[in-house]
């Protein structure tokens, strides 16, 4: 567009030099003649515009918004139109607490009230893109800053809606999953409405208030307190019994001994253990009297 002002210009300035008795007048066709060249390249220029990959070129042309797009590669379009890409590739948009880290300067984290009236922060990143065919709807109902205008609101809202149907403690723990299921829904059909894609919702971090944490600490501990001691008494009881089975082994192998053994066992018994002793001995049996004599053989 630019070289279509400057060769009309030119064109212009050739035909105002015709009309003067300037010794420069017998260049003047030379000069609309330059001109026309310059209006031409700049029309020809105008008339190609090219889109880049994951990118798609929607055309207005004085405030009408054209329905159809432009695919990525060169297309030809009228020089006059002017064209807004979008970005159709998926895109992440992330609020949270931490320093420079989500798309806005500062804390963006999402500060919600549970059910029980505490105050929860929530870290988040959601995943989108621009459905292609949807864009020229995007651009005459939103504007090319769908990002601030729909994105960062709808999520914003739909979390702290949601938040209050579960517990400070349950978001932290067992209803994580399934609260972020649910955001996900709403914030899907929300999107889909207005011509994007949820394509993924991630709940990064969730803070409670320190009074909830320390309560939390406390009765883990407890609970790992309550869990050695429980290990501590069964282990207690497995020694009781294991000692108890030891006596009564012990107590049978007594009655064993004094019922079971006859007068000749209990002779060989002594016989046996004369004969493992460490001193040297010489036992003869009286087989009338039925008494050992034992010598020392030393």
């Amino acid at each position: 567009m630019f070289l279509i002002i400057i060769g009309i210009i030119v064109v212009g300035f050739g035909y105002v030099l015709s009309k003067t008795e300037s010794p420069a007048k017998s260049y003047n066709g030379i000069i609309r003649i330059a001109g026309f060249l310059i209006v031409f390249v700049g029309l020809s220029l105008s008339s190609v515009k090219q889109i880049e990959p994951g990118d798609v070129g929607v055309q207005k042309l004085f405030g009408k918004v054209s329905n159809s797009i432009l695919e990525s590669g060169l297309n030809l379009i009228n020089p006059l139109v002017i064209v807004e890409t979008f970005n159709v590739r998926t895109q992440n948009y992330t609020m949270s607490g931490v320093q420079d880290e989500g798309d806005k300067m500062g804390d963006d984290a999402i500060h919600v009230l549970s059910a029980d009236g505490l105050e929860v922060i929530i870290d988040l990143t959601v995943l989108y893109k621009v459905i292609p065919v949807e864009a020229p709807r995007i651009l005459k109902e939103i504007g090319t800053d769908y990002r601030n205008t729909i994105v960062r609101p709808i999520c914003r809202t739909k979390i702290r809606d949601n938040a209050v149907y579960y517990d400070a403690v349950a978001l932290y723990s067992t209803k994580r999953d399934e609260f972020q299921a649910r955001i996900f829904k709403t914030i899907e059909t929300d999107f889909k409405s207005r011509g994007l894609v949820l394509e993924q919702l991630l709940v990064r971090n969730i803070t409670l208030p320190a009074s909830v944490k320390s309560a939390i600490e406390s009765k883990i501990n407890a609970e790992q307190e309550a869990q050695k001691m429980t290990f501590v008494l069964q282990k207690e009881k497995q020694e009781a019994e294991r000692k108890r089975v030891e006596a009564q082994g012990i107590a049978d192998y007594q009655t064993i001994l004094s019922t079971g053994l006859s007068d000749k066992q209990l002779q060989y018994e002594m016989i046996k253990a004369i004969a493992t002793s460490p001193n040297a001995k010489l036992i003869i049996m009286d087989s009338k009297r039925n008494t050992p004599l034992i010598l020392d053989a030393k």
